[in-house]
């Protein structure tokens, strides 16, 4: 039993209040997605879609944050990413409020009877270039399976008139992802620049969009500090999710 249960963590990433197992799906348990699940703003919310949600991740930590009263979706494409965070979800203490939805997301937001005050999404960012090595891990990370036209139509028509659209992208894709969606009559509300650390430029951006204009806060942070240890922005946002923070 013991060696089991040794396997089955190796096959995952295990946080303080629940284990991701991440064995069976194209992207693995990552940064970018961690710092996203912390960041995205919860205040107010009162139902949260993750499009894309592979293992379940950004979900889960978003159950964590919010009340009891809020329901958390997660759409997945891959048919083995979503039943991984299917079962990933019935085993953490949100189990009752988690739903995991095996779609794409454009038949989805054709569908979907209701609304969302808080939608987040880590997406594909590169343009097709040279082969994956299998085709679940091109359609997670190459936007010919989801191009960033079709995401932000998605989410215009699943959003709430006071609600956020959150992503996490490269720092150049990231400012073309801005330009497209305020073209499309989105308001940039919150950026959060990212580094790896203090002598590197940001090489991603976290951001968050509304279908309404607002106040407006800019901010960055560095993941490590000089010494190399993660620096207290990075363990601030993070600490009630990694172990021995």
């Amino acid at each position: 039993m013991s060696q089991q249960k040794a396997t089955l963590r190796a096959n995952g990433f295990t946080f303080k209040q629940f284990f991701v197992a991440h064995d069976r799906c194209a992207m693995k348990v990552g940064t970018d997605g961690v710092l996203l699940g912390a960041w995205a703003p919860v205040a107010r919310v009162n139902r949260v879609l993750d499009i894309g949600c592979g293992s379940g991740l950004i979900a889960l930590m978003l159950a964590q944050r919010t009340e009891e009263s809020v329901q958390v979706d997660g759409v997945e494409l891959d048919a083995e990413a979503a039943s991984q965070a299917q079962e990933n979800c019935a085993a953490s203490p949100w189990a009752s409020r988690l739903s995991i939805y095996q779609q794409d997301i454009r038949q989805w937001a054709s569908q979907c009877q209701w609304r969302y005050s808080l939608i987040v999404s880590n997406p594909p960012y590169f343009a097709a270039g040279s082969a994956c090595a299998s085709p679940q891990r091109a359609a997670a990370r190459y936007t010919d399976t989801l191009d960033h036209q079709t995401l932000l139509s998605c989410a215009e028509s699943l959003i709430d008139e006071e609600g956020f659209f959150c992503v996490v992208l490269p720092a150049d894709v990231g400012n073309r992802f801005v330009e497209m969606a305020c073209e499309r009559g989105w308001f940039l509300r919150y950026r959060t620049d990212i580094a790896d650390n203090e002598t590197r430029p940001p090489n991603r951006v976290m951001l968050a969009l509304s279908p309404k204009p607002g106040e407006k806060f800019y901010d960055s942070m560095v993941i490590r500090g000089p010494d190399q240890r993660y620096s207290e922005a990075h363990c601030s946002l993070t600490r009630d999710f990694y172990l021995f923070r």
